[in-house]
């Protein structure tokens, strides 16, 4: 089946194949790898995007049920070589080790941010209650989002 679909602003054409879903099509169709591929069933939020405006894990969408949408992935977030604001703070904070769930939680950051720019600690537990990471233990993740939301990004250490 061939679907079209906005994917980080551009337009795409893609034949999917059957039950094909829509983190596979991402990764190997489009190239674009930075969603992750981790538990397949939609517990840890490493597969996170945006579509039509929701917070999905692309891991319980079927491409084919992407067809006429808009999706952002957490490729669409950064500028050229400036990163997004959450990127950055994350960055500084020591939020990223393996990297492996980073993905998710700078799609399901940024989406918080861009409806809330000052979100509270419980706020941004909240947003990112369905991301799971096992090396940093969520702690400079957690404070480098809470600096952000603070104004103080970039001082973090």
């Amino acid at each position: 089946m061939r679907i079209t679909l906005t994917v980080n602003g551009e337009d795409h054409t893609v034949d999917v194949r059957g039950a094909e879903s829509l983190l596979h099509m991402l990764r190997e169709d489009l190239a674009l790898p930075g969603s992750k591929n981790a538990c397949e069933h939609g517990e840890c939020g490493s597969c996170s995007v945006v579509l039509d405006g929701e917070l999905v894990c692309a891991c319980l969408v079927m491409a084919a049920d992407a067809a006429g949408s808009t999706v952002r992935t957490v490729e669409g977030y950064a500028d050229g070589d400036t990163l997004h604001p959450v990127q950055q703070a994350l960055l500084d904070a020591g939020g990223v080790q393996c990297g492996f769930c980073t993905p998710g939680f700078v799609v399901a950051a940024a989406e918080l941010f861009d409806e809330n720019p000052a979100p509270t600690a419980d706020e941004l537990r909240e947003a990112l209650a369905g991301n799971v990471c096992r090396c940093t233990g969520y702690g400079a993740i957690l404070r480098g989002l809470e600096s952000l939301a603070a104004g103080t990004a970039g001082s973090v250490s």
